[in-house]
């Protein structure tokens, strides 16, 4: 890669998750140019793109995927329209990140993954849980055989929407899909942990807090993995505030056992029992906000997925979660809902 990798980030604003790529440059190792930009508003993105300095904006997307002075494109636009641009930006030998969820249908994750293999470029699904510190050290005590086997796991994310769909409101009117714009957070996770789900048992309904979201927005799965082993994921979306962590792990085997969480601006704990320590209480890590001027207080998480697919691209190594990991999530929520629908256990495709 040349010295400075040249970023065009579609769907950009100061209150969503593509402004946390404004704070790249302030990070000496990384060397992302942000080249251009693209965004629905044309008043805010003129004002935001001067502000930070971007030579090149756009409210047309082609218009930026289609520009000479770009060597990465990062989608950060409603999910619904992720696939035809990341196909797009994939034909036009452009390497892609793309936030979570990749997409929003297994018909979309084949074309996705079929396109990355035909082009051979680069593809990062923005997973931000698998990049907060918090899930970075349990994975550590998993690599380290400190936990045993791993015989069952579960994780959750959970969020009181009103005040997102208030600033982000086609979340409301699209409307986004929350088996894959929220559950899709823990199925990658438990994934990464646990290797790939086989089947999905699932019941969802629609909450009450918000009326006009149309949707089912409240889930449980239970899960079978391919080596046998079983979890569950819980995802609510319609329910007044919770008073628990926003992100969980759990991860319970034959030799410990750790609960990992994480909460936007707030930090989070790692609390772990090993039977080689010889006492029954756990050792309890305390993680402090990370707080930063992004929207959603990511922007160091953001910056350390963002090193790994510069190192990616340097080493032409793979990245991870790549964009074959994206669609077996995406699969999950898929077979949940074909679940919730049928009142039935459901296969999981995982063959793409």
């Amino acid at each position: 890669m040349p010295d400075n990798i040249r970023i065009g980030i579609i769907g950009i604003n100061p209150q969503n998750m593509g402004s946390t790529m404004t704070l790249l440059d302030e990070v000496p190792d990384l060397r992302y140019e942000m080249t251009a930009m693209c965004a629905n508003r044309e008043d805010v993105l003129e004002a935001f793109a001067a502000e930070v300095g971007c030579r090149f904006w756009t409210t047309d997307y082609r218009e930026l995927i289609a520009h000479d002075d770009l060597d990465v494109v990062a989608i950060y636009s409603p999910d619904h329209l992720h696939a035809e641009m990341c196909i797009e930006a994939l034909d036009a030998g452009k390497h892609v990140i793309c936030t979570k969820p990749m997409c929003t249908s297994v018909e979309d994750a084949a074309a996705i993954v079929s396109k990355v293999r035909e082009t051979g470029l680069k593809f990062l699904v923005g997973q931000t849980m698998r990049f907060d510190l918090e899930f970075t050290a349990a994975n550590r005590f998993v690599e380290d055989g400190d936990l045993g086997e791993i015989v069952a796991a579960e994780a959750h994310y959970v969020h009181d929407m009103r005040p997102v769909f208030e600033f982000t409101p086609w979340r409301l009117h699209a409307p986004q899909d929350f088996m894959f714009g929220g559950v899709v957070h823990p199925a990658d996770i438990v994934r990464c942990f646990m290797g790939e789900v086989e089947e999905v048992h699932a019941f969802g309904n629609k909450g009450g807090l918000t009326p006009e979201y149309p949707l089912k927005n409240n889930f449980f799965l239970n899960l079978k993995f391919k080596n046998g082993k079983i979890g569950r994921i819980m995802g609510l979306y319609g329910t007044s505030h919770i008073p628990m962590p926003m992100m969980q792990v759990g991860l319970y085997g034959t030799k410990g056992s750790l609960v990992a969480d994480f909460t936007d601006n707030k930090g989070g704990t790692l609390k772990v029992h090993m039977d080689k320590t010889g006492v029954e209480e756990p050792m309890v890590i305390t993680y402090p906000p990370e707080v930063d001027r992004s929207a959603y207080g990511h922007g160091a998480t953001v910056i350390r997925y963002m090193r790994h697919f510069q190192e990616c691209l340097d080493n032409d190594s793979e990245p991870s979660p790549n964009a074959l990991d994206g669609a077996r999530s995406v699969a999950i929520g898929a077979a949940a809902w074909e679940s919730i629908e049928s009142g039935q256990v459901v296969k999981v495709l995982t063959e793409f």
